[in-house]
């Protein structure tokens, strides 16, 4: 095999810093080649690539000099098996996991040869069968296959996240548990168009044994996994800490200590919006930790948001933190609202950078109950109204809990 390095052979990379996916072709394709005994060896073929131009090939002796001499411009590498074990294929493939890998052998060595292939390269050459036309098709079989094995990774993988998605989501965004409540209930939740994985945005409704109903809305901040885990967890302690007897400050302060106990980062928080509504329907309470105040409309009055004055810090940022719960008069019909802070983050109009801003969710509020939308129709409207003073989709998730009574 030859032993000289074609022309434009590039930056060298340090050790280790293989490029991890194998880049286009280009005009010229290059041919990395791994033989420990290159000086005795028969030189390869010479090798044209499309359109007729040399396809420019580089030595390496072992796998230092083969790190040195891998630059972005590789699209294949040829590895001589008759001067090298299958623990260097291996090391090969961990180092180049996005390139094609071809290993060269004997006749007499078919077993070995196939060996290599289920390890992971993509064919096998006899080296006494070896011409120019037969190995730039192996070479250009060997790099479309690879591509297609990546592109089926990648679609299993994201196959995969949607899986997990689901999952995640049916822990944050539970079915209420309301039966025997004169309640009704309604939520909406939609991903923001700045991430590919689902967010931290949780929800949950459930009615205790002494008839007092129980709403919670909450935002780990961040996105991804395991934000959406975390906030899986926080829900489910929630609720577990609502039919223990728990409520206001102490179940707070023991979710904060869920929170400090299993979030990868001590600068990760999430805010809670919790409120407790009496068996009578009549009278709530309200606790917030960072988070938004709720929205009360009643017949008969504008819609408006509960006094914030008592609130307290998200959970996570201070370890002795205390939060009050202020009672709220409901009366006889009305309709409550919880909301993240995605709802109120987006714009309030097409060429605007302005806000929409909680006086502007009120304003949206208000114009649907006065057009006669209730329930889910009115969280529907309030989103599509969000969506078109946005111009579009959010950057950030939404979640909406909306309780209803008369």
């Amino acid at each position: 095999m030859p032993v000289s390095v074609g022309e434009g052979a590039g930056t060298e990379l340090p050790a280790g810093a293989l490029p991890a996916q194998a880049q286009p072709l280009r005009q010229v394709e290059t041919l990395l080649v791994i033989d420990a005994d290159s000086a005795g060896s028969p030189p390869l073929p010479e090798l044209t690539g499309p359109g007729g131009a040399r396809v420019r090939v580089r030595t390496a002796r072992n796998l230092t000099e083969a790190e040195r001499l891998f630059t972005d411009d590789v699209h294949c590498i040829l590895l001589d098996l008759a001067q090298a074990d299958l623990d260097l294929l291996r090391q090969v493939l961990r180092l180049a996991p996005g390139h094609a890998v071809l290993v060269l052998t004997g006749e007499d060595d078919a077993e070995r040869a196939a060996e290599a292939v289920r390890v992971g390269a993509q064919d096998y050459l006899y080296r006494d069968e070896l011409d120019a036309r037969l190995l730039g098709r192996a070479i250009r079989y060997a790099v479309e296959r690879k591509r297609a094995d990546l592109a089926q990774r990648q679609l299993t993988e994201s196959r995969l996240r949607a899986q997990e998605n689901a999952r995640l989501e049916r822990g944050l965004l539970p079915t209420p548990l309301l039966a025997g409540s004169p309640l009704r209930f309604a939520a909406r939740y939609r991903p923001g168009r700045s991430r590919a994985l689902l967010g931290g945005d949780f929800y949950d409704t459930v009615r205790t044994a002494d008839g007092t109903v129980h709403a919670m809305i909450g935002d780990v901040c961040g996105h991804g996994p395991d934000e959406a885990a975390l906030g899986v967890e926080l829900r489910i302690a929630w609720r577990a800490l609502i039919f223990a007897g728990l409520c206001g400050d102490e179940l707070l302060a023991t979710l904060q200590k869920v929170l400090e106990n299993e979030r990868s980062s001590e600068e990760i928080f999430a805010t809670l919006c919790m409120v407790d509504i009496a068996p009578d329907g009549r009278r709530a309470g309200v606790c917030l930790a960072g988070h938004p105040a709720p929205l009360l409309a009643r017949p008969g009055a504008a819609p408006r948001l509960l006094p914030e004055d008592h609130a307290g810090p998200a959970l996570g940022l201070l370890p002795r933190a205390r939060w009050a719960r202020t009672r709220v008069e409901l009366g006889g019909a009305w309709s409550l609202m919880m909301y993240t802070d995605g709802l109120i983050e987006g714009r309030s109009g097409d060429g605007t950078r302005e806000r929409l801003g909680q006086d502007g969710m009120v304003r949206l509020v208000a114009g649907g109950l006065a057009s006669g939308r209730a329930g889910e129709q009115l969280l529907d409207g309030v989103l599509a109204d969000v969506h078109r003073l946005n111009g579009g989709e959010l950057a950030d998730d939404v979640a909406v809990l909306l309780l209803d009574r008369g």
